[in-house]
């Protein structure tokens, strides 16, 4: 069975210039693959008819769909209805449906005259079908050509949303014989993508045309994505499941979790498993790490707390670092991580944790300790380990790395410890 391909456009000079981070075109992205739509091309384009129209030109010469978001706002700069309507021959109508819905929205719910600018929005091209949007003012519109379906949604995350799952989707359906898109996906850490590629090569050469393997890395993270598509749900899954068998014993040694899981949530499920607790003692990364943790629901049955130690008379009077050692080792070493996490355990009585000490930049370097040393200890009461890095990026990224680095020793330690 042939793809069914789709290009995602985004209007809006904000997104040209970086005033607003596009997070539609991944959801939109990700519900697509959901049905079996498989996207090509993300194009963002500015608030010009000029490529507003090059761009539908250019993505509907070799997809089946094409999703567009954003100017359909009530202000000048709104300019995708009126170039839409121009493009595929029709003319601006007033829409009943919508205006009464634009009518009940500011009488009933925000309470504030309806004037003719907003009434505008009810304004649609008389060649499409209009997709209520029950979230907002701009409806959506589905528009056909050639055979390829044409689909413009406001740009409003929480609005293009509803538009997607409750009217979107469900055409789509309707309208195309999707194949059946899977993924399987594995984290590894401590070794980066290009290491990775090279071990497994002579598998991955061996993978079938319809099976593709995505390498996604992050911050010593990588990501191994299969996705594969078929006509046969049955028999893809068995394929996929057995080559994700054969990746997972190729990258055991740096496998974190067979599942598509962040490395915070995998920690996080592994200590929920074992009914254990952590805590967290950080100096350089000021509490990211805690952040990291708590960003799921559920963190308080396996997280109990964190004393971010950032200056050093925190760590003799919170974390009892002896002040002697402080003066001879310095506050990045080993001596003083293994101290900060002994009395992390003994003030938080948690089952593990880890403590950071690091110079993240751009200064408070020295020949010895340049910007992007950190030292790194986890454990429990019986046992430490250590682990000195040194890392060459900004602060932010050094910051990241920490918390992943010794988010990774920890889970190492749970694993090869218990």
């Amino acid at each position: 069975m042939e793809k069914i391909i789709a290009s995602i456009i985004t209007i809006g000079d904000e997104l040209l210039i970086g005033q607003v981070i596009d997070t539609n075109s991944a959801f939109i992205s990700q519900e697509l693959n959901k049905i079996g739509v498989w996207v090509k091309r993300r194009v963002a384009v500015g608030d010009s008819k000029e490529e507003i129209v090059r761009a539908l030109n250019e993505e509907s010469r070799d997809t089946n769909i094409i999703i567009m978001t954003g100017g359909l706002g009530p202000t000048a700069d709104d300019i995708t209805k009126p170039v839409l309507a121009e493009y595929f021959g029709g003319k601006l109508v007033m829409n009943e449906d919508v205006r009464k819905h634009l009518v009940y929205l500011f009488e009933e719910v925000f309470r504030r005259p309806l004037i003719e600018r907003n009434l505008k929005q009810a304004e649609v091209p008389d060649v499409c079908t209009v997709l209520p949007n029950a979230r907002g003012t701009a409806p959506g519109m589905w528009f056909k050509k050639d055979g390829k379906v044409y689909v413009s949604l406001p740009g409003v995350p929480h609005e293009m949303k509803g538009l997607i799952i409750n009217e979107v989707l469900p055409r789509l359906q309707q309208s195309f014989t999707m194949p059946f898109i899977s993924h399987r996906t594995m984290l590894t850490a401590g070794v980066g993508e290009s290491y990775v590629a090279e071990m497994i090569k002579d598998w991955e050469e061996k993978l079938p045309a319809h099976l593709k393997l995505a390498y996604l890395p992050n911050y010593g993270m990588v990501r191994l994505r299969i996705t594969g598509w078929s006509t046969n749900k049955e028999q893809l899954e068995k394929e996929l499941n057995t080559e994700f068998d054969k990746l997972k014993i190729l990258v055991r040694e740096w496998l974190v979790t067979d599942e598509d899981q962040a490395l915070p949530l995998a920690l996080s499920n592994l200590l929920r498993s074992k009914n254990k607790t952590m805590s967290t003692a950080e100096s350089c990364t000021g509490g990211y790490i805690a952040h990291l943790i708590t960003a799921y629901p559920g963190a308080s049955n396996i997280y109990k707390g964190s004393i971010i130690s950032y200056d050093n008379e925190i760590k003799i009077k919170s974390l009892q670092v002896s002040p002697a050692i402080l003066q001879k080792a310095g506050a990045v070493s080993e001596e003083v991580v293994k101290e900060m996490a002994a009395g992390a355990l003994a003030s938080l009585n948690t089952d593990y944790t880890l403590a950071v000490s690091g110079i993240m930049g751009p200064d408070g370097g020295s020949p010895e300790k340049p910007v992007g040393t950190v030292w790194v200890a986890a454990g429990d009461r019986n046992k430490l380990v250590t682990q000195k890095f040194q890392f060459r990026f900004d602060r932010e990224r050094n910051i990241e790395m920490t918390a992943t680095q010794a988010l990774n020793l920890l889970r190492k330690f749970i694993v090869e410890n218990s």
